[in-house]
């Protein structure tokens, strides 16, 4: 019987959107499935070694943060901090793992981590930028790999 596979495409590099990827990713490769993430444009932040531990939650037009914010107040110098600081809290709490260990997690899992050759180009990101076991790879790559997917998700 051949093995499930899922392809995931992470698009956005914020922290309340590197969670998605890596919790499904991590979750499906530890029920034997075939995992491949691509990072594209932002989701490229949660491959970047310099970015990885700072990544931030914008509270500006953020409905669905759990404290409401108006966007006025959102404006306010250090609400992305408050906010960002916020999450971490609530992620802590409920006993989730920071970003770098999820991904670790990932990878042991066996989880391939695609960074797209073409954003790095674009926003002169190098190899050496990447965080350990991301593999360059462009578009056509990844199509290949998500066409024999069952599971194809855009996050």
């Amino acid at each position: 019987m051949e093995k499930k596979r899922v392809a995931i495409i992470a698009s956005k590099g914020t922290l309340d959107m590197a969670y998605p990827p890596l919790i499904l990713a991590s979750t499906a490769a530890s029920m034997g499935w075939e995992v491949g993430i691509f990072f594209t444009f932002y989701g490229l932040d949660i491959m970047n070694k310099k970015k990885l531990a700072r990544l931030k939650v914008a509270p500006l037009g953020n409905p669905a943060a759990p404290v409401p914010v108006p966007n006025i107040l959102g404006a306010i110098p250090g609400m992305t901090a408050v906010a960002t600081w916020m999450m971490r809290r609530m992620m802590k709490k409920q006993n989730m793992p920071p970003i770098p260990e999820l991904l670790d997690l990932c990878r042991k899992w066996g989880v391939r981590l695609f960074a797209c050759s073409t954003t790095m180009g674009v926003m002169s990101i190098r190899d050496e930028d990447l965080a350990e076991g991301a593999e360059c790879a462009g578009a056509a790559a990844f199509l290949e790999y998500a066409s024999k997917a069952q599971v194809t998700l855009f996050i």
